[in-house]
């Protein structure tokens, strides 16, 4: 028999009531810690998300040389897809704190689905950037309410339980490059239906999420959570909220100038094949998905403050060194970049997250959302720069960008319970 069990989250608006369900009804058990299921089942879907939103970027030099864009179009055509994310994820998460929506994720997954047809069939570039959009949509969706399903389930180990979260998205990003090689390159833009197919795969589990998650909800009233006696006061959360922005920004901006601009770099640069290239671009979001694991339990460990200091600066030697090495070399240094500036992700996170306990959404709206939106836009304006300059050019520029990570020294040091 289930026992229900009041979880005083101070990340919901309202208290929960959680009851431990599981996969069999036959097999039901009180649980104590996280609720690993719903934690795999959360992750999983990231992954099926992030995976076809990959896609767009891993089919850019198809679409380039179908439809002669230059580099400034192939930019905008990732701001549209993150810019949309952007624009509506604090939004979204601003709603569901007031009012959860269970089943939001298997109706913002249907974006997605369309997202993916209107691409395979596009045939003119407004049409391309309309599906970007549309898939954006769907992220912009997804993004809050998982992640507070991510924590919910998370039995009071929130780094772990971002992790988790993020490793599910990390891997689908780095899977986007290797399907497009395999499938979309051979085959050509009208292979990209076939992943709608994820889409609906993804749909169902959402929807059996959806149901995990309606009766863990209950409206109650507003409680006033209690401001501890070491919590840093609001003016001090608000700097720390935008050297948080700042600090992921950093981070993202460099991960979208590779994820967008890898390919092109190694193509012009080193004469390698588009599928060569997609392959060299997978370690390196390989790399990143294995770095964003294990940065939450070293968060959990030693501290989130740590982390982040040791993830964005430690990052910076390896990307000085990027524009000057050869093939090989660049593949290794790809990595350690991956491995190190990834495991910041879940820290900034939960860390912001932790500032404003009573605005869970909202925030993780905000940095799942504006943060990766402005990472977006920068990548319209390196585009820009590339027409302007060179590829090579670009990630001379881009090296300086983990140096932002020294903002970190004006982040606050957190009362010991919301590490």
């Amino acid at each position: 028999m289930n026992k229900s069990v009041i979880i005083e989250d101070e990340t919901l608006v309202a208290p929960v009531v959680v009851e431990d369900v599981a996969t069999n009804a036959a097999t039901s058990a009180v649980v104590a810690g996280p609720a690993y299921v719903v934690l795999a089942g959360i992750s999983f879907s990231h992954f099926l998300n992030d995976t076809m939103q990959s896609l767009i970027a891993s089919v850019y030099p198809i679409l380039k040389e179908s439809y002669s864009l230059d580099y400034t179009q192939i930019g905008l055509i990732t701001l549209a897809f993150q810019f949309t994310a952007s624009l509506l994820q604090p939004v979204i998460g601003h709603m569901t704190d007031r009012k959860a929506q269970p089943f939001s994720l298997a109706l913002g997954m249907g974006f997605t689905f369309f997202g993916l047809l209107l691409l395979s069939v596009a045939a003119r570039y407004p049409i391309i950037l309309v599906a970007a959009a549309l898939v954006g949509l769907g992220s912009a969706v997804f993004h809050p309410e998982s992640a507070r399903i991510a924590r919910l389930a998370s039995g009071g180990r929130f780094g772990f339980a971002q992790s988790v979260f993020q490793l599910g998205g990390s891997f689908g990003t780095s899977m986007g490059p290797v399907l497009a090689a395999l499938i979309v390159v051979p085959f050509g833009q009208p292979s990209i239906a076939w992943f709608s197919s994820i889409a609906f795969l993804a749909i169902v589990i959402l929807w059996r999420i959806g149901v995990w998650y309606r009766p863990q909800i209950t409206t109650k009233k507003s409680t006033v959570v209690e401001r501890h006696p070491d919590a840093p006061d609001q003016r001090r959360v608000k700097i720390a909220l935008l050297v948080l922005v700042a600090l992921l920004f950093s981070k993202q901006l460099y991960v979208s100038s590779l994820s967008s601009y890898y390919i092109f770099y190694l193509i012009d640069k080193f004469g390698v094949s588009t599928q060569g290239a997609q392959f060299y671009l997978f370690i390196f979001l390989a790399a990143n998905a294995v770095g964003a694991f294990f940065g939450g339990p070293l968060g959990d460990r030693f501290g989130r403050k740590y982390i982040i200091w040791l993830s964005i600066l430690g990052a910076l030697p390896f990307t000085l060194a990027l524009p000057y090495a050869g093939l090989y070399a660049s593949a290794v240094l790809t990595i350690c970049i991956g491995l190190i500036i990834s495991s910041a992700t879940s820290s900034i996170i939960v860390f912001a997250q932790e500032l404003m306990p009573h605005r869970f959404g909202m925030i993780s709206g905000v940095f799942f959302g504006v943060a990766f939106g402005i990472g977006g836009l920068g990548a319209a304006v390196l585009g820009k720069l590339a027409d302007h300059t060179s590829i090579e050019f670009v990630y001379q520029v881009c090296a300086y960008l983990p140096a932002i990570g020294l903002l970190a020294v004006f982040l606050p040091k957190l009362p010991r319970h919301a590490r």
